[in-house]
């Protein structure tokens, strides 16, 4: 199946600030949407939980964050210019940023039908600089940061987080 979206994007002309956050969350989105329907991204999310038991959720979502966040090497986008890329992309390069990586997976875990949200964050008042992804397992939405090694539900300390968190559902 051929999709209409480009393999990479380079985002060239994106607003500064806020309005910069809201249009690259948009065009995560819109990758993940795309994404979640791929083969390859389904095929390998059905592999990396294939030993989970049936309707073992919790597993599903451990699986597939351990590898994202082991497996995917971190790389900073291109000096300057503010990146993203497919899922597809993502998994060909077994690389990416923050933004990358959350989109990966988002994408594995919506090809076997969990929903997820991003939460963007920043470190500097006002200042968003990076993304991590959450998804639903009952009624409680579980944090998954990818870039750190740390396990599903951790989340950064409110008091490190100085602007957001601004959530967006996919």
């Amino acid at each position: 199946m051929q999709l209409d979206t480009p393999t990479t994007t380079q985002l060239v002309g994106i607003p500064e600030g806020f309005p910069g956050i809201v249009e690259t969350l948009r065009r995560m989105s819109r990758y993940v949407k795309d994404g979640k329907k791929s083969m390859p991204v389904r095929q390998t999310a059905m592999r990396l939980t294939r030993n989970c038991g049936q309707k073992d959720f919790a597993c599903e979502v451990r699986q597939l964050h351990a590898f994202v966040r082991d497996s995917v090497r971190y790389v900073l986008d291109i000096d300057g210019v503010e990146t993203v890329q497919t899922p597809d992309k993502t998994l060909q390069f077994m690389a990416g940023d923050c933004d990358d990586k959350a989109t990966l997976l988002a994408a594995l875990l919506g090809s076997i039908g969990h929903p997820t949200r991003f939460v963007a964050i920043g470190f500097e008042p006002e200042i968003f600089s990076h993304v991590y992804l959450e998804t639903k397992i009952g009624a409680a939405w579980i944090p998954l940061e990818t870039t750190e090694p740390v396990e599903a539900g951790w989340s950064p300390d409110e008091t490190m987080i100085l602007a957001g968190p601004y959530y967006w559902h996919n």
